[in-house]
């Protein structure tokens, strides 16, 4: 067991909470029960699993699948948990896993109909609740562009509850570029912001066809040079007195819109 949270083998593995680690070694730290359940579908993934002894007796049959899976878990004292996690009550478990993104050719290759690009968004909680709410809306992948926060930091990948490992997503593209080749790969641009056509007055048939909304920094939208590149600007409606709406909030609503026509 490892019991000395200062050892170097922990620091070591603590380091992947900086991007610049992260970048490095392609890896990326998965705390939580939640996401172990998700990556055990994919065990290749896993590279280091490291759990409390507590953690484990309380979730025997999860650690039985890691275990069939021929990963081996490294029992941790509570300090060095706590050393590998960014929370602050981590769950028992923390894995360590390699990056699974793809690229924006490898995205639209499949001929996808529902994509949510990310421009600039910066906090952690947004992006991966975006990133959760385009799984359960069926879209066909996610795309951060540069200057957005980092798919693989821990809060993010805490938010997705596990969505990460269940449609394709791309980082770090540049917005030009990628929308260029959305629109030529057949994808019609929305750009959600406040002052757009609302959605309840859009025909059917446009929010059925094949759709990339961009979705923009949570203080200030979206610079005049990528909005540009938006061939509409679509806005979810407020009846009620509040000022705005959470980012991620509208954006599950607009890929929702999206998600409704194209299935109905």
């Amino acid at each position: 067991m490892l019991i000395d949270a200062k050892a170097a083998k922990v620091r070591g593995v603590a380091k992947l909470a900086k991007k610049d680690a992260r970048s490095t070694t392609g890896l990326f730290l998965l705390e939580g029960l939640q996401g172990l359940k998700e990556v055990l579908d994919r065990p290749k993934l896993v590279e280091e699993l490291y759990a409390t002894e507590e953690c484990v007796a309380k979730n025997a049959e999860l650690f039985e699948r890691a275990k069939n899976s021929r990963i081996e878990v490294q029992l941790v004292s509570e300090p060095v948990l706590k050393a590998l996690c960014d929370t602050t009550t981590p769950q028992g478990v923390v894995a360590v896993v390699r990056q699974v993104h793809v690229s924006v050719a490898d995205i639209l290759a499949t001929a996808p109909k529902l994509i949510a690009v990310l421009s600039q968004i910066r906090d952690p909680g947004n992006a991966g609740t975006v990133l959760r709410a385009a799984d359960a809306a069926g879209a066909d992948a996610v795309i951060f562009t540069t200057n957005s926060v980092d798919a693989y930091n821990p809060k993010v990948v805490r938010s997705t509850t596990g969505s990460l490992f269940h449609l394709p997503f791309a980082i770090d593209a540049d917005p030009a570029e990628t929308v260029a080749a959305i629109k030529a790969a057949g994808l019609q641009v929305f750009a959600a912001t406040a002052q757009g056509d609302l959605i309840p007055e859009m025909a059917a048939e446009d929010l059925a066809k094949p759709t990339a909304w961009m979705f923009g920094n949570e203080a200030w939208g979206f610079d005049a040079e990528t909005l540009a590149l938006a061939d509409r600007e679509v806005a979810v409606p407020i009846y009620g007195a509040a000022e705005s709406l959470n980012l991620a909030t509208a954006a599950s609503i607009c890929l929702y819109a999206s998600a409704f026509a194209q299935n109905r």
